[in-house]
Order: structure tokens, then sequence, then C-alpha cells
């Protein structure tokens, strides 16, 4: 069975995915469209920047974070001169870890969907005197859909199974920044594979059903009526 402590981690690992996905839905959508519509030259640099996260070890990603978020980094300087704190081994600095190991996650599966849409249906609203905002909203974000559900659960999922990142920025402090994996691991480590097993599984069934029925419905979508 659960500990109290696994309980909690569970709780910290829903709540820093889901604010997570939140957040790089809002700003990875932007980011997205612009990627797909976008012709200029130096474009490829930014998407290397973006899909960095895909290749890069997660513990170098972590480190350098450590650094920018600790209290001599840039950030961590920011935050003391606004009279805050550093965000290194807090729950904000595990929100701004994931977002940029997550990032890629969500930006992606976005812009394959916005490139998929074509200049037609835009030019057509537009020729209907929509604004570019209306044209955004009412036609790119509706036939973007699949795109949209896509990079929620890959993103959702992808933080929730988070371990080097979150480990390297927030280190383990149970109640305020040990997440689920890295419960697992001390459990692991402490030769209790029931409590490992029960986790394990746990994150098991539901990244496979999310997954599924991503690929369920995109595969619902993608049906063309004969």
């Amino acid at each position: 069975m659960l500990a109290n402590s696994d309980i909690t981690a569970l709780i910290i690992t829903l709540k820093l995915a889901l604010l997570t996905t939140i957040i790089l839905l809002v700003v990875g959508t932007p980011l997205a469209w612009w990627m797909a519509r976008s012709r200029w030259r130096y474009k490829f640099l930014l998407e290397a920047v973006v899909a960095l996260p895909l290749v890069l070890p997660p513990t170098v990603l972590g480190f350098y974070l450590l650094v920018a978020l600790g209290p001599n980094g840039p950030l961590g300087s920011l935050m003391l001169a606004l009279g805050g704190q550093p965000l290194a081994f807090t729950f904000a600095g595990l929100v701004m870890g994931s977002i940029f190991y997550s990032l890629p996650f969500v930006v992606q599966p976005l812009q394959q969907a916005f490139t998929s849409i074509g200049h037609r249906p835009m030019e057509v609203a537009a020729t209907l005197r929509a604004s570019p905002m209306d044209r955004f909203f009412t036609v790119a974000v509706p036939l973007a859909r699949s795109g949209f559900l896509t990079a929620a659960v890959l993103g959702f999922a992808h933080t929730v199974g988070e371990f080097g990142v979150v480990l390297m920025i927030g280190g383990n402090i149970p109640g305020e920044t040990q997440v689920l994996s890295i419960a697992i691991y001390d459990h692991v480590e402490a030769l209790e594979y029931s409590q490992a097993h029960w986790l394990s599984g746990g994150l098991l069934l539901l990244c496979f059903t999310m997954l599924m029925g991503v690929y369920a419905i995109n595969r619902r979508f993608s049906v063309t009526p004969a």
C-alpha cells in the first residue's frame, strides 16, 4: 500500500504536470504557430533550441538550470534583488525546469498540426474579412484540435515521468520537491520493492492509458467519411 509520503509525492507530481502543461500550452501555442508559418531563413536555430531537450542528457540540462536558478545565477540573483528567494530546490524551480524539459513535447505536435492545415483555409477566411485573430481561433485552432490533444497529453505524461532534471533542480525534499519518480528511486534504494511496484505500476497504467486515448482519438480524427 501507499504511505503518506507517497501520496504527497503523487499530489506534487500531478500538480507539477498540470501546471507545466497549462503554461506550455499558453506559451507554446504562439511559438508553434510562428514556427509553422514563418519563412525566416534562420528559423532552424529556434527549432534546434526547442528540440534540444530531446537529445540533451537531463542531468546536463538540470545542472545548468540549477546554476541559473541558484543564488549566484542570473535568475536567482534577480529573485533576490526583487526581495524573493532563489528558485533552486523549490516547487517553482521544478515548474521552470519542467517547462524547459517538456517544451518540445508540446511545441512540436502543435507545429506539425498547424503546418498540416496549409495556407488555403486561412486565405479563404481572409477573403471573408476575418481578422488574423479570428482566423487563428475560428479556423486554425479547430483544425489543429488533434495536435492540441497530443501536445497536452505528451507534455503532461513527460512531466510525470521526469527524474534527472527535477532531482538536480529540486533535490529530494519530502512534501516539497519529492515527485513520484524520485520516490520510486528511494524505495528501490531501500529495497522496498512492494512500494516501488505500486508506484511504478500506477505510473505505467496512467501513461499507457493516456497514450492509448490519444492514438484512439487521433485515429478517429484522421478517418475521413467515404
